[in-house]
């Protein structure tokens, strides 16, 4: 997990369990050698062995992918390996019992489920066995193991809870990090609509309007001018004609394609395609609104989501689009009779899948001071309505 939080806490641990081993067998090397044992050349050559192994693995775990993904069947034969080394310290030298505490993390870590808890348990066993044969069996030569073997259980159960606890906050992470660039995105793309319709609005009020008049103007001194005059009266009337044709081309371009003829049209059109596509058919009633570009947009845009979600998920037989318009603003209602779902559910797992979805048409309504009611449950259909005011308040976003 390189992005984590935790990943130094993990990072941590390792080399902690890495100078554990290293120093437990240099302190069953070094003891025997200062005892003068005779088997003080069989424990160094054992204990080189035993941290040569392990550093091996260790070393192909970092360059390669995790011990915990590898392929098992070397990672087991791995294991294998150090504990037989490790018996064989033991075997020469009680010290190298004190190597078991470790191990038990290697276990728990490179095997997974009850093999691991079925490895503590047996070396933890050999240990108590080898102890008692060496140096007599006490209460604290079976405490000792057995109390390791159960701290090692406990604190491999936790770190697999942090690991799982890190996963998910990692995923967490991701998913807001997607979300915030799909809305930034989404407002990056909502600010160029709005400001191209404002560009559009101005220029058809101002000079588009200007070139109207001058028109009208110059067609009415063509009438009344006779003689050479008049030639130039009508090619200043032709070329304001063609500036005209031209501003209104500019205005055609800078409004969306699909508004047109307004939202009532474009809604129109949007039933007209999905019945077509199937395989519901979609019933549009749509009254005329006087609405902002922006709120037309987002109109549109929730009642294609809306279709969409119902083309995939409803099991539908009939849509029913209605938008209607009064003094204070638009409700357009989308409503079918599908499965239905729970919204609570619908509205969490949009979350959790990386998409917008119900929560996406939410926040779109509120920045336009709208409202948004979800009326659903199992077997029964949905129904989306939002309302917008004609007028958003001044901390509205278009």
């Amino acid at each position: 997990m390189p992005h984590s939080t935790l990943a130094p806490v993990f990072l941590g641990l390792r080399l902690g369990l890495h100078v554990l081993l290293i120093g437990l067998t240099a302190f069953a090397a070094g003891r025997a050698l200062a005892t003068q044992s005779p088997d003080a050349p069989a424990m160094l050559a054992v204990g080189a062995a035993f941290v040569a192994v392990y550093l091996l693995g260790a070393r192909a775990a970092r360059s390669g992918r995790a011990v915990g993904s590898a392929p098992r069947a070397p990672v087991l034969a791995w294991a294998a390996a150090l504990t037989v080394l490790w018996a064989v310290l033991v075997w020469l030298s009680p010290e190298g019992a004190y190597l078991v505490f470790p191990l038990f993390f290697l276990y728990l870590h490179v095997i997974p489920g009850r093999g691991g808890v079925a490895a503590v348990v047996v070396t933890a066993g050999f240990a108590i066995l080898a102890l008692g044969l060496h140096l007599g069996f006490s209460v604290g030569g079976v405490v000792g193991p057995l109390v390791a073997a159960a701290v090692a259980l406990l604190i491999g159960a936790a770190s697999r809870a942090l690991r799982r606890e890190a996963a998910e906050r990692e995923e967490l992470v991701a998913e807001l990090t997607r979300t915030r660039q799909q809305l930034a995105e989404t407002e990056r793309q909502q600010g160029a609509l709005a400001e191209r319709a404002r560009l559009a609005r101005d220029i058809h009020d101002t000079v588009a309007q200007g070139l109207s008049s001058i028109q009208m103007l110059l067609r009415a001194a063509e009438r009344e001018i006779s003689g050479p005059g008049a030639e130039h009266v009508a090619l200043a009337r032709e070329t304001a004609a063609d500036s005209l044709a031209d501003t209104r081309q500019i205005i055609r371009e800078l409004t969306p394609a699909r508004l047109d003829d307004g939202l009532a049209a474009a809604l129109r059109r949007l039933g007209e395609e999905h019945t077509r596509r199937g395989p519901v058919p979609v019933e549009v009633s749509a009254a005329d609104v006087d609405l902002a570009m922006g709120p037309q947009t987002a109109l549109l845009r929730i009642a294609q989501g809306a279709l969409s979600n119902v083309a995939r998920h409803a099991k539908a037989t009939h849509v029913a689009v209605e938008l209607t318009a009064d003094e204070d603003g638009a409700t357009l209602t989308v409503r079918d009779d599908g499965q239905g779902f729970d919204v609570a559910t619908a509205v969490s797992d949009s979350h959790e899948a990386g998409s917008f979805g119900l929560q996406a048409m939410r926040e779109r309504v509120e920045q336009l001071d709208g409202s948004l009611d979800i009326a659903s449950a199992p077997g029964r259909g949905s129904t989306v309505t939002v309302r917008l005011p004609r007028r958003p308040g001044p901390g509205s976003r278009p």
